[in-house]
């Protein structure tokens, strides 16, 4: 019996509209990926049944033509920003879905060409590009044949889309708790001020402190992202301002170092001072004594969002483009509220 070619092909956005849902859960639902609701996810089949749809025959000529292969291309492999946002990435690709092709281009853009260039000709049906800061890098170009998302550091071009976590309300949100255990006297020490990161989060902390009508205690001290400077800093800091009753820190490794001066100078944490970090990277924050009050990137959810990205632009929904920065979380321990 042939199809009857006198009514209007049901498309994607008809199954949506009638069930309810945006055209991308429609998708999800349909492919059985994402995070849809089981009861969603057989809403929109029952929907998709009943107006008999099938995707048309080009999506379903696209659909034969995947190779259920997405091409992660990093600057950074021992990197611990990369493996939760790898991580994430394989949760939403679910396990023996999709195959993963990883490169790792050193931060050399020629190696990134090659590598480019081989994930192309194996046919990869998507690429992530995960970037070892949070500074704009170079876009791979408008020429690339199937769906590139670049997660952590953004493309240089709008025209890209971007995910990256939101550092200035990181440094916003380090403030108002800070604020919240009755701090005042807060400085701020962070690491190489060329970095994206440390200017955000410094913008942040300044409109919380603005907010509640106070200022940083001296400038905020910058240099590099470790222990050895945090104590340095912290020592110091305390020479010159010993009425500090905060300190926020650019990373979790330099507020382990303005632990330990804290300890060597006699200032209780937190009692006299409190102290908090930034990454949650949770070997240091937790093995700290006390244990670190840290914002958290939520990298991993980072590296989920950016393959579902990859998925719904591989099923032809426009994700839009642009950098947009995704929420961060805080993680509360004993270094700025007393754990009895």
């Amino acid at each position: 019996m042939g199809e009857n070619t006198g009514t209007k092909a049901v498309t994607l956005s008809d199954v949506a509209a009638r069930a309810g849902v945006s055209i991308a859960t429609a998708s999800k639902a349909l492919n059985g990926r994402g995070d849809v609701a089981a009861t969603t996810r057989a809403r929109v089949r029952a929907v998709a049944e009943e107006l008999s749809f099938t995707p048309n025959a080009m999506a379903r000529g696209l659909l034969a033509g995947r190779t259920g292969t997405v091409g992660l291309l990093t600057s950074d492999l021992e990197g611990r920003f990369m493996l939760p946002i790898l991580m994430g990435a394989e949760d939403a690709f679910g396990a023996g879905r999709v195959n993963v092709f990883l490169c790792d281009a050193r931060g050399d853009a020629i190696r990134e060409q090659h590598h480019l260039r081989e994930l192309l000709s194996r046919r990869v049906d998507g690429i992530i590009v995960v970037g070892r800061q949070t500074d704009p890098r170079s876009s791979l170009g408008q020429g690339i044949s199937v769906p590139v998302v670049y997660a952590y550091a953004p493309s240089d071009d709008p025209r890209d889309l971007s995910l990256t976590p939101d550092n200035v309300a990181g440094g916003r949100m380090a403030i108002e708790h800070l604020l919240a255990c009755g701090r005042t006297r807060i400085a701020h020490v962070s690491g190489d001020p060329s970095y994206a990161a440390a200017q955000d989060r410094l913008t942040g902390a300044r409109q919380a402190l603005a907010d509640a009508g106070l200022q940083l205690v001296g400038d905020p001290m910058f240099a590099e992202w470790s222990e050895h400077w945090g104590r340095d800093a912290t020592a110091l800091l305390l020479q010159r301002h010993p009425d500090i009753d905060a300190i926020f820190c650019g990373s979790d490794q330099i507020a382990r170092g303005a632990l330990d001066s804290a300890r060597d100078l006699g200032r209780a944490v937190p009692d006299d001072l409190a102290v908090i970090g930034y990454d949650n990277w949770e070997v240091l924050a937790e093995n700290s004594r006390p244990e670190l009050t840290s914002i958290d990137a939520n990298l991993q959810q980072l590296g989920r969002q950016a393959a579902q990205k990859v998925f719904e632009a591989i099923d032809g929904i426009d994700v839009g483009a642009g950098v947009r920065h995704l929420p961060v979380r805080l993680a509360i321990r004993g270094s700025t509220i007393a754990r009895r």
